[in-house]
């Protein structure tokens, strides 16, 4: 018997540097913030203008990342999904560093400090559980994993909606005063999931048997 060898996704030039590129302007923001360290322009509270900027960052391409389903859709083309899990990643990864900088430079890695905190403070329980539902899904966005969980795959990773409702909550409790920013995040969430929901509700009635009535018998 002889196997033979999966055959090779053939290289793309195009593909490749149009990767490259979507892989430097996610990572401009992590410039952005150590060059700001670097030359002391992180104002009067650098620790906390780092919290605020690499959360920002998290849910900005969190939401990007929701927005390439139903750009996908709209335009017709399949390039928005070549570019889902990259910025999915790139998510998880400055909601990695939003936690890194509270848990390591405002609370000097304090652990009982930050159990209380998730216990006691809402905004940060919310924060936290946003970042727990994130953990699985990026552990789980390679192909081995795709194939191993097959069905439950796509279950799983519509946590990622619950992800970004929690990540916008925990923004509007952080806020105290100026609403407007929150606001429109929510207001994007808002369209990406109505969007999917008109989809969803559609797709049922086109699904849904049509009863062919019979004339009663004379």
């Amino acid at each position: 018997m002889v196997l033979k060898a999966s055959p090779r996704r053939r290289f793309d030039p195009r593909w490749f540097w149009l990767k490259t590129l979507a892989h430097a302007l996610a990572l401009l923001p992590l410039v952005s913030m150590l060059l700001a360290i670097w030359q002391e322009r992180l104002g009067a509270d650098p620790i906390a203008e780092l919290t605020h900027r690499s959360g920002d960052w998290a849910l900005r391409l969190l939401l990007l990342t929701l927005a390439m389903t139903p750009l996908r859709r709209i335009s017709g083309q399949a390039w928005p999904l070549r570019f889902r899990r990259l910025l999915g990643l790139y998510a998880f990864f400055y909601a990695c560093l939003h936690l890194a900088v509270y848990v390591v430079l405002d609370l000097n890695g304090y652990w009982a400090q930050i159990l209380t905190d998730i216990v006691k403070r809402p905004f940060i329980t919310v924060g936290f559980l946003a970042w727990l539902l994130l953990l699985p899904l990026a552990l789980t966005s390679t192909q081995a994993a795709m194939r191993r969980l097959g069905r439950r795959w796509g279950r799983l990773h519509k946590a990622v909606y619950a992800c970004a409702v929690l990540a916008v909550l925990h923004y509007f409790w952080l806020v105290k005063a100026d609403l407007s920013e929150p606001a429109m995040y929510a207001a994007v969430l808002a369209v990406l999931l109505g969007l999917r929901v008109n989809w969803a509700w559609r797709q049922r009635r086109l699904r849904r048997p049509v009863s062919v009535s019979t004339p009663a018998a004379r």
